[in-house]
């Protein structure tokens, strides 16, 4: 008997080849949304509080192409592979965690994009006192069996339509896998077969399963979108040295820029347009100036963090426009340069990004060249359903 930790670690099957959905790329990384059901998937469980490790588990070969479908989250998960039935994946799942055993895990399909938090909250307390929750909705549908013509009704009563995720004791779900057959079509079947119980509880709707190119078409109409702008502005003033830092970008100069951090004007200004935009304070409360540890620290660490935010929301960021204001050093020769740096801090997210610079006709304190000005915008989409808790 391993002795398990009191963490609980969500396990997520996503090595299927799935081709229902009519394309020759796995569903799990297509998209919905700007998103990969992998990452939207994978999103709820990072984002849940008691929820302490998520492992995905992929086709042998997929590890960089899941890295990269999940985005940002990827720093966040651990991935590993699995084989060629979902049941075998889900067995090599469980021993890649057996180093740092849960007490209970998770296990979910990728193909179910969308985990309300509420749904998660019930399989977790069903949890206190049996081995093994499944979330389930009853069958309301009248049903009947046949091939081209009706033979029989089939009652409907005790009938369900099991979901994911389904939350088992760790032990006993990796002692059940030891012996288990093939043949059990979820993680549910493999418990009950050993023996153990496995309670239902109730499930969502929104935690649909994605099989068909129809599927698709209806979480697209589920995911409608919110579209939010936000503003940031900053400053710093000229001081020693022989560069400045703007938009990512080492520029020679007479000057350099005085600031906790490396007092990149541009960054700090879409740094806070984006976190506006989220509703989520301002780069000084994520990132405090009396802080020792950002004295001098690069300020994509603070973009990037801020493009974090946004994807584990469920959220992208579309667009983005920074105005420089200053008189020297020129920023015509630097500005694509700028553009393309910005652009691979937020890769994940795809933005239109734009930089433009204007002085202030020698008016002010960047008239007098004593420091540089930014002005920013960010505009991101997020869910308009509250479909993950975003």
């Amino acid at each position: 008997m391993i002795t398990p930790s009191r963490a609980i670690a969500a396990l997520i099957v996503a090595a299927g080849r799935g081709t229902r959905t009519g394309s020759k790329i796995p569903k799990q990384y297509r998209e919905v949304g700007g998103k990969s059901l992998l990452a939207h998937a994978t999103s709820a469980f990072v984002r849940h509080p008691a929820i302490s490790r998520v492992h995905v588990v992929v086709a042998p070969g997929d590890e960089a192409r899941a890295a990269v479908a999940l985005g940002p989250l990827a720093d966040q998960v651990t991935i590993g592979t699995g084989g060629d039935t979902r049941q075998q994946s889900v067995r090599l799942g469980l021993e890649a965690l057996v180093e740092n055993p849960p007490a209970h895990v998770l296990v979910h399909d990728a193909a179910r994009p969308f985990v309300p938090p509420e749904l998660i909250d019930r399989v977790l307390a069903a949890l206190a006192d049996t081995p093994g929750a499944c979330p389930a909705l009853p069958v309301v549908d009248s049903l009947r069996r046949g091939t081209d013509h009706i033979e029989a009704e089939v009652d409907r009563q005790h009938l369900w339509r099991v979901q994911t995720p389904q939350g088992f004791d760790f032990n006993a779900l990796l002692s059940a896998h030891a012996m288990a057959t093939q043949g059990a079509t979820d993680d549910a079947e493999v418990l009950r077969q050993a023996g153990l119980a496995v309670r239902l509880v109730k499930g969502d709707e929104r935690a649909m399963k994605i099989t068909g190119p129809e599927d698709f078409a209806a979480a697209e109409r589920m995911l409608a979108m919110d579209t939010r702008v936000g503003m940031g502005f900053d400053v710093h003033r000229f001081g020693p040295g022989d560069h400045i830092w703007l938009c990512g970008v080492a520029i020679p100069h007479t000057h350099g820029l005085v600031g906790h951090s490396d007092a990149d004007a541009g960054l700090h200004a879409l740094t806070d347009a984006i976190l506006g935009a989220l509703g989520d304070g301002d780069i000084g409360q994520h990132f405090p100036p009396g802080d020792p540890q950002w004295k001098g620290a690069s300020s994509d660490r603070f973009l990037a963090h801020a493009a974090r935010l946004v994807a584990a929301a469920g959220g992208r960021i579309v667009h983005c426009d920074v105005t420089l204001i200053c008189e020297s050093p020129k920023i015509g020769p630097w500005r694509d340069r700028m553009t393309a740096r910005v652009a691979e801090i937020l890769s994940f997210h795809r933005p239109i990004t734009s930089i433009k610079a204007t002085t202030t006709e020698g008016l002010g304190f960047a008239g007098r060249r004593e420091g540089i000005a930014a002005q920013a915008a960010a505009t991101i989409r997020l869910p308009a359903l509250d479909i993950t808790g975003s």
